[in-house]
């Protein structure tokens, strides 16, 4: 009897068990993804006071958790190899569920820093192992709804995330209000301390799905495959049971192929910038004009909107196959990128240059100023409608960017010194120094440089109006996310690979989707600071017509076949044999 027969007689009951588990995998997923986006405004308002943190450190802490899934992406694939699917899927909930309080209870750089690598971690291994946990359960004729359910409760994770920063922004408008009549500095300490409360609750509210996906896949039964790899060694599987599996050499066309179309999906779906945009998407919506909770909500409505449409892509996964999902999805993304980059650019463009303005007030190395009527006034502003000023500036090879709005109810001081933009000196960074293989900053080199301001813009907040057009193009592009890439790279990465290489093919390919991913995060910020948010939506434009190329001409239709016939594509047609 076949494999995928022998899959299709388990009981009903079981089966719906897996697809609950493995969907609670995509859950924590999301919320990795997502759970940044509504803590991140009032993380920046606190810490920059209270722990002086840099824009590069908040980038970091963002990428923090797409930089431990590229660690854990390392080993995941040998690791599921090794324990199996099933307890790689409990130690992936567990260092979630650790992750929760390490964050919450953090008081500094380091430990956040450290409760966002454990939460990267576990969705480093989340995202190997259950989609390979899903293939290889489940029979043809369910694995794209299989795998496209752990999408959408990975977008439904989003929605919770989002959901959760909503109520806390409502909350810290809630207590500036009240504090509205309060003298400037009593204001100032209601409302820092409403914020620093929001950015610590949301992440404590994510600890209850992190224990229900740890100790539920502690019920769950181990892969098939896995099993009988394990029984009969690695590349010989059973008699009848299972397919026989091919001894070419790794080097072969059956192997190479698979391996490097699957890191190409998985590198150009994050090239999209789905997961910094995502991420930022707040903080975006702010600088195109959107206040605070309205920002919020709008993020929960982009949330809302791509689990509708991953159900959408759940529908058609099988029906219409990947090829096409994928060709509409990144087509749509190209246009609603094009979009954003453009009304950002209408906006930006009206900003004015003050860098001379600026210049001038520096004193013995260091600034500091407020961005109140008075310095409105100096700085030459004639607009009535809020101003952003953004300066990017620098210690000798250490830059930072720094931005201030005169509607922000803190009307919290720029302050550029020399401490808060040079970090000190790593072990790594020292050792790689002296053997001249590392590019990284020297401190000794900006003790004694004088503060240089880069660029200096001035401009007047973007309307609502602005902000709601700028939501709209965001929509659209997640809109297409979800009914393409969004469920058919996860396609894309457990069955293009062969049954031999599966688990660490998948593990090196998603290792490329992370790092790729994690380059975009921490090079977010500076970027937008540097040269707009017009540039980080054209640049993931551009990728993602290179997207559509790949799946137009040469990602081959996997629908309603066998992994084993899938596989069979890729040998050459000299080379061909019927599988088993």
């Amino acid at each position: 009897m076949s494999t995928e027969s022998t899959e299709s007689t388990q009981s009903t009951g079981a089966m719906r068990y897996l697809l609950f588990i493995a969907g609670m995998g995509g859950l924590l997923y999301g919320i990795d993804v997502g759970i940044i986006a509504g803590a991140l405004p009032y993380l920046e308002s606190t810490a920059t006071v209270a722990w002086k943190l840099s824009s590069q450190q908040l980038s970091f802490i963002v990428a923090a958790v797409l930089l431990g899934s590229v660690l854990s992406s390392l080993f995941a694939g040998a690791l599921a190899d090794a324990i199996g699917r099933r307890w790689c899927m409990v130690l992936a909930g567990a260092l979630f569920t650790a992750s929760i309080p390490v964050i919450s209870l953090a008081e500094g750089y380091t430990p956040l820093l450290l409760g966002r690598l454990l939460q990267g971690i576990s969705g480093g291994l989340i995202g190997v192992v259950v989609p390979l946990y899903l293939a290889e359960s489940l029979p043809a004729s369910r694995r794209g709804r299989g795998a496209a359910l752990f999408q959408l409760m990975l977008t439904i994770g989003l929605v919770g995330a989002a959901v959760i920063g909503l109520t806390q922004a409502q909350n810290v408008d809630a207590a500036t209000q009240a504090a509205a009549a309060l003298p400037l500095a009593e204001r100032a300490a209601a409302v820092f301390t409403a914020q620093d409360s929001a950015w610590r609750s949301i992440f404590w509210i994510c600890l209850a799905p992190g224990l229900v996906f740890t100790l539920g896949s502690l019920a769950l039964k181990e892969s098939p495959r896995w099993l009988a790899l394990r029984v009969h060694g690695k590349g010989a599987l059973p008699d009848a049971s299972m397919p026989a599996v091919s001894r070419e050499p790794l080097a072969s066309r059956r192997y190479v192929l698979p391996f490097l179309l699957a890191c190409l999906v998985l590198a150009l779906t994050q090239a999209t910038g789905i997961n910094s945009i995502l991420a930022y998407v707040v903080t975006i919506l702010n600088q195109a004009g959107l206040p605070g909770a309205t920002a919020n909500a709008a993020d929960v409505v982009l949330k809302v909107l791509n689990a509708v449409m991953t159900v959408v892509a759940v529908a058609l996964v099988d029906r219409k196959g990947r090829k096409f999902l994928l060709m509409l999805g990144s087509g749509t993304i190209v246009l609603a990128l094009l979009a954003a980059g453009l009304l950002f650019r209408s906006a930006e463009s009206g900003q004015r240059d003050v860098r001379a303005a600026i210049e001038a007030q520096v004193s013995d190395g260091a600034l500091a100023l407020r961005l109140d009527e008075a310095q409105l006034a100096t700085l030459g502003a004639t607009s009535a409608l809020p101003q952003q000023l953004t300066v990017a500036y620098a210690y000798g090879p250490f830059t930072n960017v720094q931005s201030r709005r005169s509607d922000d109810p803190l009307l919290q001081a720029m302050q550029l010194r020399r401490e808060d933009a040079v970090q000190d000196d790593s072990v790594i960074g020292a050792f790689m120094r002296r053997w001249h293989l590392n590019p990284f900053a020297d401190p000794a080199q900006a003790r004694s440089a004088p503060l240089t301001i880069e660029r200096a813009w001035l401009g007047s907040v973007p309307s609502e109006t602005h902000g709601w057009q700028v939501a709209l193009a965001i929509s659209v592009f997640v809109a297409g996310f979800a009914v393409g890439p969004g469920v058919c790279v996860w396609l894309a990465l457990s069955e293009l690979m062969p049954t031999r290489i599966r688990s660490n093919g998948m593990s090196i390919a998603l290792l490329v989707n992370q790092f790729v991913s994690t380059v975009i995060a921490a090079v977010f910020l500076p970027t937008v600071g540097y040269y707009g948010y017009s540039t980080m939506f054209f640049f993931g434009a551009g990728f993602t017509v290179l997207y559509f190329l790949t799946a137009a001409f040469l990602l081959p239709e996997t629908k309603n076949k066998t992994l084993e016939e899938i596989e069979q594509h890729f040998v050459g047609r000299g080379n061909r044999v019927q599988p088993g």
